[in-house]
């Protein structure tokens, strides 16, 4: 696997890449728009999210080393689902679309990280599906801590509610009870 040093590395000399510094709370992809650049993360951390019933509704969170976009957007050219926004200050590697999948096919190392990432993230999604169906909200939180707890320590605490589905206040009173 690439190291995230060596990674960084090799995408800042590469003329088709362009570094952007971002403030938090700043919308990169609007639900509906058509995805068109990647995102790598230097630094910082970002979320995808939507609106249900007028309720914000994280849906993951990325951080160091992540690939960040709709990538069924990305990937097959329609309307994202989501929206994607910093929660931090994020400082991202910015790359189009067509460059990116061209540069995966020339730079094997490349490809094979992208596509570890992918499988990590499609692990993540089928971990949140199964554990929304047979967990508690205590369990969700729980398992959230045993196996994230970098987003406990990173991410403010509405975003961690909506991503488990509770309320802040149920979130509060998950907390208080361990």
């Amino acid at each position: 696997m690439i190291e995230v040093s060596h990674l960084n590395e090799y995408l800042s000399t590469l003329k088709e890449v362009g570094g952007l510094s971002i403030p938090s709370k700043t919308i990169l992809l609007n639900e509906g728009d058509v995805a068109d650049k990647l995102y790598l993360i230097r630094k910082g951390c970002m979320r995808l999210f939507f609106y249900h019933e007028g309720k914000d509704i994280t849906f993951q969170f990325f951080f160091e080393g992540d690939f960040v976009a709709s990538f069924d957007s990305l990937y097959k050219r329609q309307p994202s689902l989501f929206f994607l926004e910093s929660i931090e200050p994020t400082e991202v590697f910015v790359i189009k679309r067509d460059d990116f999948y061209a540069l995966v096919e020339t730079v094997p190392s490349l490809k094979k990280y992208y596509e570890e990432k992918l499988i990590e993230r499609f692990h993540v999604y089928q971990q949140l599906f199964l554990s929304r169906i047979k967990n508690t909200p205590q369990q969700r939180y729980e398992e959230l801590l045993r196996e994230y707890p970098n987003i406990i320590q990173r991410v403010p605490q509405h975003y961690i509610a909506s991503y488990l589905g509770v309320t802040s206040v149920s979130l509060s009173r998950i907390k208080n009870r361990r």
